[in-house]
């Protein structure tokens, strides 16, 4: 009778999924049309008008500068804010973003420099307004430029009224801030060694510097005796000194009364130059030997010579004959140390911090003693040596292309010719070189302006001890940068504000020939009003100086002409952003940046909040790592490896350039190449057929709500689950730890959602009649599953949950105008979680037995499979009471005995007590849901299908 069973195509009876969300994405096509969407329906002001009334939420952007195209590293700055933003918008908050841009500076200059000189023109010859202007334009263009690779990336902000450092409200307000720490006495003008750029012609900061290696000339030079004890006139101190352009500017010697020093005679010498036998030298103890072997000679101890004696000695200059006939005193010094060198440290109070800290702390007593505490300016801004530095006239430290001069091969042939060099020899040490130019710098003693870090402010507090305590008060994400911010303040000198450029904010102040400030209001609200309306080329204007000063201007005022550390510029932003936008708030809730700006912006936007207001302008700090290759390495171009984000766009698209960002660990150094590309490609391949099948199956969703309590167990298994991974987002989101909620919702998609989930409800799903309970609480749960993850991976792949969004929802505006759905905490039940793990462990033998049919070719499917499963722990047996296993292990039956199991059962070493016989399923096979079974034909209206099966027919004919 079977053999005559009219075959019938019962597809169209299936609940099948159906979707237009395609399976390919088409990245790179489909999401310019989304951002083009967005920006024509104005997604970024719904956003902001949906959260009106609500608290904000405020991330600070720390601006990019300026001046090219974007690179890997903005792209996974500006994905991380993003997803930020979102997030708490899509929380509750209010989280406006609003982006900004650094376009002052050295750079930009340099950029216009280098035009004027492919034409031969000259910058000074150009009027300084002219200049300005054309910086100006250049940083217009590239912050267009990067506005439109910013949003190609997906990032949602306010590119319609960002700021910039150079828009005139902006100048106004960085300059008034300036304004507030003179008036509160912490400027100053002072002269002291600082980082100077040859190159570049100005002062750096701290935060403008990298450092590099480079091979540096040593000296051992020896400085005579010409006061103190008997036995020790006419002997000579030595140092050592890896600057030996520096000798010019030395006025002491540092030694240390730590540890012990001696005083040595010279036994034997093959050298070509330097001590001979019978030559008496002074030494740390534990370095003596040492320096003997740079030398080429044997060393006999005398003596010890007592930290007293040592206080006791005059020197003269080993350069004396040249001019430098003065004396040349020994200082106590807690920076000495004997574990390099000679022990005494040559002192150039005007070339580094240490030696100007150890002169001026002596200062007055020297004075005292009738020895001048003046500091030399011995190099100028160009590093040529000046009047300060007689006999060498015409040397210079360094040229302009960032190349030794001749100033060092000057000093030491001068040293030779003296019988003043003890030895000299190489020495490959890390240097500080300008990040911009990538050359060395020197320390070279300028006047500059600087504000103390040190002096009290009236409220028993200093600049300093005001930012360790915002420190302490700061969230640290990861918490060790508050340890590097920490450490950076403690040590950090005063800061130095000037710079000797000329596009910048001014430093608007006018001061008299004692270096005062002139601290008048009216004056200052002259500067202000001025800058408000025309920017701070008002200072640079013709008549500037009469028209700020008005009736004072004949009092002999001079006006500044240095413009303000860029630093200072981005460390105001809080001021003229978090605190006149009333969109925003002060202080903002987080700053981001690369771990970098511990000594960059994080650094200045804490010291300028604490100088005018007290406290820091965030309450947390946030930090990631750079973009190594594959294999690590630092990325540049000359060795080929660098991942430029246009370029991942326009293959691959945004999104898998935000789920890479999203599953690293941004917090340590990151690495990204080809393979580390491809595989967030097959992730999000497989992240995309989830959330398809999803939209494929509610299709045939009507909105049914299903009470928890009539819900099968798995399904509220499914619930518990969403709830638990509730928690992991929220929480994630908090504490910006972005892979632990994409590793969590990755993993329950892939192993608990595709490879279990679903597979086990496709059958009743697609099968199963109209009213089953068991398919209409599926679609229930299904309906729940997607509102969730979509919802909260949104923030992360946005153009991705937004199509997914719109396919399932059209009439819907935007995913990202939604909120987190709320979960119930009636869903958590961690009592079925722990019954449902022992089900899915012995469910996990029953899979391996019958893989290993399947590649024997024993059978084709898990549904031609009836096993027998043993059960020979009670815990795992009562758990599978009421349970239908067959449909859990997707078999067409399978039965379930309370025993151990034969010898030659499968096992798996991992589940105790469980064994499995797979045995061939017994019937006919459905010709609609493909299950063998017996009562195959039992209904003779369908005689080719299950009893279910033509119960399931019947209803849906009944239906229609």
């Amino acid at each position: 009778m079977t053999d005559t069973v009219e075959k019938v195509d019962y597809s169209s009876t299936l609940y099948l999924p159906q979707t237009d969300f395609p399976m390919r994405a088409g990245l790179p096509q489909k999401e310019p049309e989304m951002v083009k969407r967005w920006q024509e329906m104005s997604l970024y002001k719904k956003l902001r008008a949906s959260a009106a009334g609500r608290e904000k939420f405020v991330l600070h952007d720390g601006p990019p500068y300026a001046n090219g195209n974007i690179h890997i590293g903005h792209a996974l700055n500006k994905i991380l804010k993003d997803v930020i933003t979102r997030s708490f918008q899509m929380r509750g908050f209010d989280a406006n973003y609003v982006p900004g841009w650094d376009c002052h500076g050295l750079p930009i200059e340099w950029k216009i420099e280098e035009k004027y000189r492919e034409k031969g023109k000259n910058k000074d010859e150009v009027p300084v307004n002219e200049f300005r202007q054309e910086c100006r334009d250049f940083a217009a263009n590239w912050i267009s430029i990067q506005s439109q690779e910013f949003k190609r990336l997906g990032i949602e902000g306010d590119f319609e009224n960002p700021y910039t450092t150079m828009n005139f409200h902006a100048e106004a307000r960085i300059a008034g801030e300036l304004l507030k720490i003179a008036k509160s006495g912490q400027l100053y003008r002072g002269s002291k060694p600082v980082m100077w750029s040859v190159v570049e012609r100005t002062a750096l900061a701290e935060a403008e510097v990298e450092y590099a290696d480079v091979e540096s000339d040593t000296i051992w030079v020896k400085f005579p005796v010409v006061e103190g004890a008997e036995d020790l006139k006419g002997n000579s101190v030595v140092i050592w000194t890896t600057t030996p352009w520096t000798i010019p500017g030395n006025r002491a010697i540092s030694f240390s009364s730590r540890f012990p020093y001696g005083l040595y005679e010279v036994e034997s010498a093959t050298n070509d130059f330097g001590p001979q036998p019978g030559e008496k030298l002074i030494f740390a103890t534990r370095l003596a030997d040492e320096a003997a072997a740079k030398a080429k000679l044997t060393l006999k101890f005398l003596r010890d010579v007592a930290p007293e004696e040592l206080a006791a000695i005059t020197a003269a200059h080993p350069l004396a004959d040249l001019g430098y006939d003065f004396p040349v005193p020994l200082l106590d010094g807690d920076h000495v140390t004997d574990d390099a060198g000679t022990g005494f440290v040559h002192t150039a109070p005007g070339h580094g911090r240490e030696d100007f800290d150890a002169w001026m702390a002596s200062a007055r007593e020297l004075e005292a003693r009738g020895i001048s505490s003046r500091i030399p300016f011995t190099v100028d801004d160009a590093g040529f040596y000046t009047a300060d530095a007689p006999g060498f006239d015409g040397a210079r430290v360094m040229d302009d292309n960032g190349k030794k001069g001749d100033a060092n091969d000057r000093v030491i042939k001068a040293l030779i010719a003296a019988d003043k060099l003890f030895a000299r020899g190489r020495l490959k040490h890390s240097y500080p070189h300008s990040w911009r130019s990538k050359k060395p710098v020197i320390f070279r003693n300028t006047p500059q302006w600087f504000v103390y870090m040190d002096k009290d402010l009236g409220d028993a507090t200093t600049l300093r001890t005001r930012a360790l305590a915002a420190i302490d008060d700061t969230r640290f994400v990861p918490a060790g940068g508050q340890n590097r911010l920490r450490a950076m303040i403690e040590t950090r000198p005063d800061w130095v504000l000037s710079r000797q450029r000329a596009w910048g904010v001014p430093i608007a102040v006018f001061v008299n020939e004692n270096g005062e400030v002139l601290l008048d209001d009216a004056v200052n609200a002259r500067i202000l009003e001025a800058f408000e309306a025309e920017g701070a080329d008002a200072w640079f204007a013709d008549g500037a100086r009469e028209r700020f000063l008005g009736a004072r201007a004949s009092e002999g005022w001079t006006q500044v002409r240095d413009i303000l550390d860029v630093w200072f510029d981005s460390g105001s932003t809080h001021s003229f952003v978090l605190e006149d936008r009333p969109d925003l708030k002060w202080p903002a809730d987080v700053y981001l940046e690369g771990s970098d700006q511990h000594r960059g912006w994080f650094h200045s936007s804490l010291l300028e909040s604490c100088a005018t207001r007290g406290r820091a302008p965030y309450n947390a700090v946030v930090t990631h790592g750079f973009t190594m290759d594959e294999q690590g390495r630092k990325m540049s171009k000359s060795l080929g490896n660098t991942v430029v984000p246009q370029d991942v766009m326009k293959e691959s698209g945004a999104d898998i350039l935000r789920l890479w960002v999203m599953t690293t660990d941004y917090w340590e150094d990151q690495r990204l190449g080809k393979t580390i590309i491809q595989t967030n490609i097959d992730a999000y391949r497989k992240l995309r057929n989830t959330v398809r099948w999803m939209l494929g199956t509610l299709a045939h969703d009507t909105g049914e709500e299903i009470a928890l309590a009539d819900m099968p167990e798995l399904e509220q298994l499914m619930l518990h689950r969403l709830a638990e991974l509730d928690k992991v987002v929220r929480e994630g989101y908090d504490g910006f730890d972005f892979k632990k909620i994409t590793r969590s919702l990755i993993d329950f998609s892939n192993v608990e959602l595709s490879a279990f989930y679903f597979d086990v409800r496709k059958d009743a799903l697609y099968c199963d009649a109209p009213s089953s309970l068991k398919r209409r609480s599926a679609l229930a749960v299904i309906r729940k599953l997607f509102d969730c993850l979509v919802t909260w991976l949104a923030p992360m792949l946005p153009f991705t949950m937004e199509e997914a969004w719109l396919s399932r929802n059209p009439s819907a505006v935007s995913v990202h105008l939604e909120q987190f759905p709320s979960v119930p905490a009636e869903w958590l039940n961690p009592a079925l979680d722990e019954k449902w793990e022992k089900i899915r462990k012995v469910r996990t033998v029953v899979t391996g037995a019958l893989e290993i049919e399947r590649r024997e070719k024993r059978i084709g499917s898990s549904l031609e499979a009836a096993p027998v499963v043993h059960v020979g722990d009670a815990e795992l047996f009562k758990a599978l009471e009421g349970q239908d296993f067959a449909e859990i292990c997707i078999t067409s039956a399978i039965s379930v005995v309370a025993d151990e199991g034969p010898v030659d059962a499968f096992r798996l070493a991992e589940v105790g007590k469980v064994s499995v016989e797979p045995r061939l399923a017994e019937g006919r096979k459905c010709a609609r849901s493909w299950k063998i079974t017996p009562d195959v034909g039992s209904d003779p209206e369908y005689p080719d299908v299950s009893a279910r099966d033509a119960a399931a027919l019947r209803e849906l004919a009944a239906r229609h």
